[in-house]
């Protein structure tokens, strides 16, 4: 005569089964949407310090998650379909490669899977992206590169390591917040305590560099400085490195990127640093921390690189005092 099993005997007889046995239930893979403002090629290099970081912690990509990449190619106007196609793919969270008009059309996109700002170089609080630093509210968060706020630092170190320029063309993008806010109100008041003159000189477009350049050389600047290298200046990198070398004038960037392609000088946050950080905001998030509660943080360490194979071939002697400050020298 058969015993009658117990619902209790049953599910211990159902755990006892050899595990390949139980139903399993397939577990899922947080899904990440990148947002850029560049092409895959300009992407490539943050995109992949940015994997590495994440592996670290490790999320590896294609094993415990995956990541959905939606690239710009620098036309500001596909930002919201971008970004609305990324919240359709319903991604645990977005990174935000680009300033504040992509994070602001992420914003618009979505007011609840979480937005990580990459770097940019807005004041995410003044920009109206975050309600203050150390409580951001809403759904972003991230890292914040202060660009504009470092504009008077590189005129500064610019006049140091050249002391005879006084008149620097500044070459920008006016589609770029950033640039603008820098032209207009941080390089002035820099300027006028270095006594230097400030030329600046507008792109909009790709088209536009030759004619800028050609227009630039008539006015005999002494030093060149690019305030921002975004979704117009960083695909023209060698342009406007080969236009400074030709033109035998000592240069300031933003990015290590334009000295290494041959540009003279650049100082800024230290992206290795921040692109580690943004691993640790998607890391947290996705252990369940909420955007609102993630201060958004400014760089820690910053970077002075110089290259001196460009300061033998344009002519200039950096004083030893400042090469002794760099962190990279490019020789």
């Amino acid at each position: 005569m058969h015993k009658k099993i117990t619902r209790r005997a049953f599910c211990s007889m159902l755990l006892a089964l050899p595990f390949p046995a139980r139903a399993q239930q397939p577990k899922k893979v947080p899904r990440i949407g990148y947002l850029s403002d560049f092409e895959p090629a300009t992407e490539s290099t943050r995109a992949e310090a940015i994997r590495a970081a994440l592996r670290e912690r490790g999320h590896i990509e294609g094993q415990n998650i995956a990541t959905e990449y939606r690239y710009a190619e620098g036309k500001r106007d596909r930002l919201p379909e971008l970004a609305a196609e990324l919240v359709r793919l319903k991604v645990d969270i977005i990174l935000v490669a680009g300033g504040a008009p992509m994070i602001q059309a992420a914003k618009n996109a979505t007011k609840t899977i979480p937005i990580v700002m990459v770097g940019q170089g807005v004041d995410p609080v003044e920009a109206g992206l975050i309600e203050s630093l150390a409580r951001p509210g809403g759904n972003v968060t991230g890292v914040t590169l202060l660009a504009t706020e470092l504009g008077g630092k590189r005129l500064e170190l610019l006049k140091e390591a050249v002391p005879k320029v006084a008149r620097v063309a500044v070459l920008y993008n006016s589609a770029n917040v950033a640039s603008v806010r820098d032209v207009k109100e941080v390089l002035p008041v820099a300027a006028r305590a270095l006594r230097l003159t400030i030329q600046p000189w507008e792109v909009r477009a790709a088209g536009d560099f030759d004619r800028v350049f050609a227009a630039m050389v008539k006015q005999r600047p002494d030093g060149l400085y690019v305030p921002a290298s975004g979704a117009l200046m960083r695909p023209n990198q060698k342009r406007i490195v080969a236009f400074a070398l030709k033109s035998r004038l000592p240069s300031m960037f933003n990015r290590g990127e334009f000295v290494e392609a041959g540009g003279l000088m650049s100082y800024g946050a230290d992206l290795a640093e921040s692109y580690r950080r943004v691993a640790y905001y998607v890391d947290r998030i996705l252990k369940g921390t909420k955007p609102a509660e993630l201060p958004v943080e400014r760089p820690m360490r910053f970077e002075l690189v110089v290259n001196l194979k460009t300061a033998k071939q344009i002519g200039v002697n950096i004083d030893p005092n400042l090469l002794a400050r760099a962190t990279k020298l490019i020789k």
